[in-house]
């Protein structure tokens, strides 16, 4: 359990599971509301997203930060945290409850009005429990935190979608996820009654722990700004339907939250192990295996995302969003550069300050810029102007992680590695656009076998060109071993 990767398989794993429920979300919500109502949801839970980041204020993530330095003060740490953010969740609830009708104006869509104190109650039920997975992490409890992802966004999902199959109506969407929420909340008191033995807050420790986290909530506070502006900025300027485009196009692959988060966190643990050793050489080595598991798995994922893009749209949400593939092409670009979870890192550092700094600049270059690129690009606009800022920021992240760190620019990344691996992706889309443009019929076959080629291209790539390690090509060996029984039981089965 020394390693970053093994730790990180176990929450994948309940990720895994969570993320097939969770990715059933919108394509189901979008076949059982019109345009317009699917606009509204989306934009419902766009102000969820927003203040469920905001409102944390930096005390749920501090505790990756504290806990794996401490030992009897955890509970201190833990229930802090949580009595800070049940004060958030109440401070939500009066926000969204008395300013409905301004923010129903601002988004304009006067039917956001009515559903938003509903909204208000799920966040007031479900930031306390944001430590649950947290402290789980923090104190080594992989496979605790793996069943706890996997089950909780299996009863989200089933309790939003069920209401609305059954009654289609907004209201009951959010009364179901209210009810998942107060439930998730009675389970995080239980656990952390059990795992720390008590809940007792620490007034003492508070002032350490508010130096760490309020740095960082103004960081959060501007990085979710600005990275959802571009989103208010088209709600503001277009109708719920017209919202409704944009941000299919702007779909969200779960490979953020199955693979990265899971990585990043096991990552920030490791590393403040290490540097809280003096080893900062053996830190510096996790980060850069981090890097290249992630450019691994997400540069072939981004190759085939741009080939199938009108295919993949087309089939996730059905013809009337066809509009939303050239958004889409240009937001998942963004998976390159997710690869780099340089906030990760300089949370590490406890480089908050910096963060803060940095999440202004990108505000601010997105603010001044997104009118002019949607004059210039329409909706797709919207999100080059935020791919852009972002990339920019990266560099900087990077330039400061390297005087941090006092590594070189050639130790910084593994550039051989990503460098190759970029080549491998491109290559293996070579032989997936022949496959596509010869295929004709359903789409999910087209899909499918356009996906096995190039899949099968880049494992075939990486496996001759020597890009992975020796345990890497035994275990891709053994899953090939596995998989290949299965397929010809298949195929003989259907003969």
């Amino acid at each position: 359990m020394n390693s970053t990767v093994r730790p990180a398989l176990l929450l994948m794993s309940g990720r895994a599971i969570a993320m097939v429920a969770t990715f059933l979300v919108p394509l189901a919500l979008v076949r059982i509301f019109d345009q317009t109502q699917f606009g509204t949801y989306k934009q419902l839970f766009l102000v969820y997203g927003t203040l469920y980041s905001i409102s944390q204020v930096g005390m749920a993530e501090s505790l990756f930060y504290f806990l794996p330095r401490v030992g009897r003060e955890a509970v201190g740490y833990v229930a802090n945290a949580f009595l800070c953010l049940a004060a958030a969740g109440l401070a939500s609830l009066a926000l969204l409850w008395a300013g409905a009708p301004a923010l129903a104006r601002g988004l304009g869509n006067p039917d956001l009005a009515a559903h938003l104190p509903l909204l208000g109650l799920f966040l007031l039920l479900m930031l306390p429990s944001a430590v649950l997975e947290i402290v789980m992490i923090s104190r080594r409890r992989y496979a605790h935190g793996a069943v706890s992802y996997g089950v909780s966004d299996i009863l989200r999902v089933l309790a939003l979608v069920a209401p609305a199959l059954v009654w289609r109506r907004l209201e009951w969407l959010l009364l179901g996820a209210v009810a998942f929420a107060a439930a998730r909340l009675c389970a995080t008191v239980v656990y952390l009654w059990r795992e720390l033995g008590g809940f007792r807050p620490e007034p003492a420790l508070s002032r350490v722990q508010l130096a760490y986290a309020l740095p960082f909530a103004l960081t959060v506070l501007v990085e979710t700004v600005q990275l959802n502006y571009h989103q208010y900025a088209v709600s503001h300027r277009f109708d719920a339907a017209t919202f409704a485009v944009y941000s299919v196009g702007c779909f969200q692959i779960p490979l953020l939250e199955l693979v990265a988060s899971p990585l990043a966190n096991v990552m920030m643990v490791r590393m403040a192990e290490r540097l809280r050793d003096g080893q900062g050489e053996e830190a510096m080595e996790i980060w850069t295996r981090t890097t290249r598991t992630l450019a691994l798995v997400f540069f072939p994922v981004l190759a085939l995302l741009l080939v199938t893009a009108r295919d993949f749209i087309v089939f996730l949400f059905t013809d009337r969003y066809a509009a939303s593939v050239p958004i889409f092409m240009v937001w998942s670009l963004a998976l390159a550069s997710s690869v780099l979870q340089t906030d990760a890192i300089l949370r590490v550092y406890a480089a908050t300050r910096f963060m803060l700094v940095l999440g202004l600049l990108k505000l601010l270059m997105i603010a001044a810029l997104i009118g002019a690129f949607m004059s210039a690009f329409g909706l797709q606009g919207a999100v080059l102007v935020s791919l852009t800022a972002t990339l920019a920021m990266k560099v900087a992240a990077l330039a400061r992680m390297r005087r941090l760190a006092g590594v070189s620019v050639r130790r910084l990344l593994p550039w051989r590695d990503l460098a190759g691996i970029a080549l491998a992706a491109a290559a293996a889309a070579l032989p997936a656009l022949v496959v596509k443009a010869a295929m004709e019929g359903p789409v999910i076959t087209r899909l499918a076998l356009t996906g096995l080629a190039g899949g099968a291209a880049y494992l075939a790539i990486v496996f001759h060109a020597g890009l992975l390690h020796e345990s890497e090509r035994q275990a891709v060996r053994g899953w090939l071993q596995r998989l290949t029984p299965g397929l010809l039981q298949a195929g003989e089965s259907r003969s």
